[in-house]
């Protein structure tokens, strides 16, 4: 193996790893939203059409005390 090939395998590693932690950080940052549509979608399976907010989630956070 030459350095030429040496220098490719290791830019290729490093490219493969940046574009890996992006998507990962895309998908953390929509991670929320996604959170907060699984509710709905559950609340209106659950026949809560009704629009009441599932008992301690009203604005998103949890306000149960542990």
């Amino acid at each position: 193996m030459e350095w030429d090939d040496i220098t490719l395998a290791i830019l290729a590693v490093f490219g493969c790893l940046t574009l890996l932690l992006a998507q990962v950080g895309e998908v953390l940052a929509r991670l929320p939203q996604i959170i907060r549509a699984w509710r709905e979608v559950r609340r209106e399976l659950g026949g809560g059409a009704g629009g009441s907010e599932e008992p301690g989630f009203t604005d998103g956070t949890q306000s149960r005390d542990h």
